[in-house]
């Protein structure tokens, strides 16, 4: 028997939810998400270390390591500018690196000299100048006073990394100069010829 208290019935069960409750709640859970996702955008992902070379090719030679000799590379330009230790700077042509074998080969860490055994030498050209590049290797001084092997490397470093020329040369004493490679761009900054026609850079 129902026992009716001033008429009406005592419920206890869930209420009837309200349409404009419901909608002020999920509307403030479609903020409280885009919140979030524009902190995400705010604060990315820190990105992986990379290096960003300012060139469109790099020219590296290398010869053993902890070798005493000296191994120097030249390279003209189409406009006949010629790059080497003495003239770093030719053009859109740069020696970013130049090595004397193991002299002054050491490197300040934490305070101590460490002696660093890489044998290498960078060119980079740094804009895209058409025209035939001449790159040619010249054994300058020696402390070994035997034949050096040298490996020459040309690369295309801009938009996407790739090796157009790879070899190695012997050079049999001090004082011997070897065209490595000679390579044309085209306007494109293609390489549409590559040669080893000999032709002497060296001017002394």
């Amino acid at each position: 028997m129902a026992i009716r208290l001033g008429g009406k019935h005592n419920y206890t069960g869930p209420r009837p939810s309200d349409p404009f409750t419901d909608l002020l709640f999920n509307t403030l859970i479609g903020f409280v998400l885009l919140f979030f996702v524009a902190i995400l955008f705010l604060n990315p992902e820190k990105t992986k270390a990379k290096v960003d070379l300012d060139a469109q090719y790099v020219i590296t030679v290398t010869w053993p390591d902890n070798l005493p000799d000296d191994i120097d590379t030249w390279v003209e330009d189409p406009e006949g500018q010629v790059t080497w230790y003495r003239n770093r700077n030719a053009g859109l042509v740069h020696l970013d690196r130049d090595d004397r074998g193991m002299l002054n080969d050491t490197i300040n860490i934490n305070g101590k000299q460490i002696e660093n055994p890489l044998n290498q030498e960078v060119v980079a050209i740094r804009g895209l100048v058409p025209g035939e590049y001449t790159i040619n290797l010249h054994y300058y001084e020696t402390g070994s006073g035997a034949p050096v092997e040298v490996l020459i490397r040309v690369a295309r470093v801009n938009p996407i990394y790739k090796i157009i020329f790879y070899d190695k040369i012997t050079l049999a004493r001090k004082g011997t100069e070897k065209t490595a490679v000679r390579f044309t761009l085209a306007a494109d900054g293609e390489v549409v010829n590559i040669n080893r026609l000999a032709k002497k850079l060296v001017s002394f």
